[in-house]
């Protein structure tokens, strides 16, 4: 029952993020034939490929705590956006930095936020960044956007095989708004993760 709630305030906040920057936000094209199946749960298989990702300028919330609260951000990013004219330039995303395996919940960090044109200076708390160009192997993942990390161990298995390492923080791309769809099965992510080679 908790589960059913926290989905469905996640999806409610990414939907109304989204509706914030309706208007100066580009709509966002799915390619007729991806370059990469869809992988959907259980994830027994996780397709992947790999890619060179391009310097992407961003602004965002840093956070601290519990990756499930993430998304219940994205409002007020696009409030501040709005607020300080900045214009999303993609869909929004999320960084994850650390393996919640392995760090204290308390202590996760992540940031939550949008691409835009251009490098920019945000006022606070927004800041701003640079994705910086990476190799990065990807999934494209189908389905409720809190069941993507169901996804990783298959993207991270592939990393594996391939003799990389993992260089930076998981990217969840959020390409397809909650409201805009029927069933979350409509849902698209795509999961990047910036690689590099093992030693």
């Amino acid at each position: 029952m908790r589960a059913t709630v926290i989905l469905a305030l996640l999806f409610s906040t990414l939907s109304l993020a989204c509706r914030a920057t309706r208007g100066s936000t580009p709509p966002v094209d799915l390619p007729t034939t991806p370059d990469v199946a869809l992988s959907t749960a259980p994830f027994a298989t996780v397709e992947c490929a790999y890619k060179e990702r391009l310097d992407q300028p961003y602004v965002f919330l840093e956070l601290t705590g519990s990756y499930a609260l993430t998304g219940r951000s994205l409002p007020e990013v696009a409030r501040l956006m709005h607020e300080q004219g900045l214009v999303a330039a993609g869909p929004p995303f999320a960084l994850f930095y650390d393996d919640p395996g392995e760090v204290p919940l308390e202590r996760l960090r992540a940031r939550i936020g949008f691409p835009v044109e251009g490098v920019v200076q945000p006022a606070e708390p927004l800041r701003g960044d640079v994705l910086e160009s990476a190799t990065v192997a990807y999934a494209l993942v189908g389905g409720a956007y809190p069941e993507v990390p169901r996804s990783y161990p298959g993207l991270l298995a592939y990393v594996k095989k391939m003799h990389w390492t993992v260089s930076g923080p998981i990217r969840e791309i959020y390409l397809v708004e909650p409201g805009a769809v029927r069933d979350w099965s409509q849902l698209r992510c795509e999961v990047q993760v910036p690689v590099g080679m093992a030693p």
